[in-house]
C-alpha cells in the first residue's frame, strides 16, 4: 500500500479507501437495496482492510440512517486512534426544515451526533456532503472553522461541488483566514470523466485531494452487466450514478482483454487506472462480500503499462466541449 499527502497538508492517506456505504443491518431499508453487511461482515471487512494497508475510512451521517457510522465505531473499536475516519453531513437525515443542509446549526448538530455514533472525539475529516445554495458558503465554512478550533475536527472536506463553488470556498477561506478544505469528495471512473474538464484541474491548482466515490460506477464496471453472461444485480436495485450503457460496454470490452492479459478482473483494472490518474489522492472502494473487498484491495498490486493506459484512455475519451476545442491563443513575444 502506497501513502500520499491529503493535499496540501502533511496527513498520509492510503491509496485506497474503505467506504462504510454498505455497512448496515441486511434487513434495513437502505441495506436491502445495497446489501447490507450486518456487524459481522462490516467488521471482518476493517480488518481486512487494516491488514492490507488502508488507513482512511469514509461513511456519512445518512448511510443507514446512522448505522454504518455505528458499525464502523465498532468495527474499529481500540484501533481508532491508528487510523483516519472521514464522515459527511448536509444530507436530510430527519423531519423539519432545519434537518438536512449546511448550516451552523445542522453542522454542529450533526457533528455531535456522528461523534456519538462513530464512539469518538474527533473526526479526522469531516466533508460537506454537496453544495448548499440555501446556506450562505460563509455561514458553512465560519461552522467548519469553528469545529477544527474546537478539536472535535481535525480537517475539512467537501463532495460533490462544481469547479467554481471550489474556488469560491477556498477564495473566502483565505480572504477571512478561516481553515481551508484540503480534499473533495467525487465521482470519477472509466464510464464517469467529466470532472476531468474542470474538477481536477481546479483541485489541483487550489491544492485539493481528491477521493474517489463510486470508481466501479455501481458496480457497471465489475463486468457482470456487460456481454454475454451479464446478470443483475446491485444496479437493478439502484441505477447510480448514471452511466451511457452502450458505450460503456465498449469500455468495459476493452477493460476485459486488459484484465485478461494480466489474469486479473475488470474491476481491478479500473480501480487500478484510477490509481495511476493525475489528481487522484485515494480510491474509495466499498463491497457487499468479502470476495469482493479482497479483489478490490489487491488493486494495489496491478501495474498497468502505458499501453495499457493509453488503451483505456482512448475507449473513455470524453468528448470536447467549449472551451476544451477552442484553439489556444498566444500572444507573441
Amino acid at each position: 500500500m502506497k501513502y500520499v499527502p491529503l493535499g496540501a497538508t502533511g496527513l498520509y492517506v492510503s491509496q485506497l479507501t474503505l467506504g462504510a456505504m454498505t455497512f448496515d443491518h441486511q434487513d434495513g431499508t437502505f441495506g436491502a437495496r445495497i446489501g447490507g453487511t450486518g456487524q459481522d461482515l462490516a467488521t471482518r471487512m476493517v480488518d481486512l482492510s487494516i491488514e492490507a494497508g488502508v488507513n482512511l475510512f469514509d461513511t456519512a451521517n445518512n448511510y443507514g440512517m446512522g448505522q454504518s457510522e455505528i458499525m464502523l465505531g465498532k468495527a474499529l473499536g481500540s484501533r481508532r486512534k491508528d487510523v483516519i475516519v472521514a464522515t459527511k453531513f448536509t444530507t436530510q437525515v430527519g423531519e423539519g426544515p432545519n434537518a438536512g443542509g449546511s448550516s451552523r446549526l445542522a453542522m454542529i448538530r450533526e457533528c455531535e451526533n456522528s461523534l456519538q455514533r462513530l464512539g469518538t472525539d474527533w473526526i479526522d475529516l469531516y466533508q460537506v456532503h454537496s453544495f448548499d445554495k440555501t446556506t450562505p458558503l460563509e455561514e458553512t465554512l465560519r461552522g467548519l472553522d469553528q469545529l477544527v478550533q474546537q478539536g472535535k475536527v481535525r480537517y475539512a472536506g467537501v463532495s460533490n461541488y462544481a469547479a467554481w463553488q471550489l474556488a469560491k470556498a477556498d477564495g473566502i477561506c483565505r480572504q477571512l483566514g478561516l481553515e481551508r478544505c484540503c480534499s473533495v469528495q467525487a465521482y470519477y471512473s472509466l464510464v464517469g470523466r467529466e470532472l476531468e474538464r474542470e474538477i481536477i484541474p481546479a483541485s489541483i491548482d487550489l491544492g485539493l485531494g481528491i477521493l474517489v466515490w463510486s470508481p466501479l460506477a455501481g458496480g457497471f464496471l465489475t463486468g457482470k452487466y456487460s456481454g454475454a453472461n451479464a446478470v443483475g444485480g446491485r444496479r437493478a436495485q439502484l441505477a447510480l450514478p448514471p452511466v451511457d450503457e452502450e458505450r460503456g460496454h465498449d469500455i468495459v470490452d476493452v477493460a476485459r482483454e486488459i484484465a485478461d492479459a494480466h489474469g486479473t478482473s475488470v474491476a481491478q483494472v479500473s480501480l487500478a487506472w484510477l490509481l495511476h490518474k493525475p489528481g487522484v489522492t485515494s480510491v474509495i472502494v466499498g463491497a457487499r462480500t468479502e470476495e469482493q473487498l479482497k479483489g478490490n484491495l489487491g488493486t494495489v498490486d496491478l501495474d498497468l503499462s502505458t499501453v495499457d493506459m493509453a488503451r483505456l484512455d482512448e475507449a473513455s475519451s470524453l468528448r470536447p466541449e467549449y472551451p476544451g476545442w477552442a484553439p489556444p491563443m498566444f500572444r507573441r513575444n
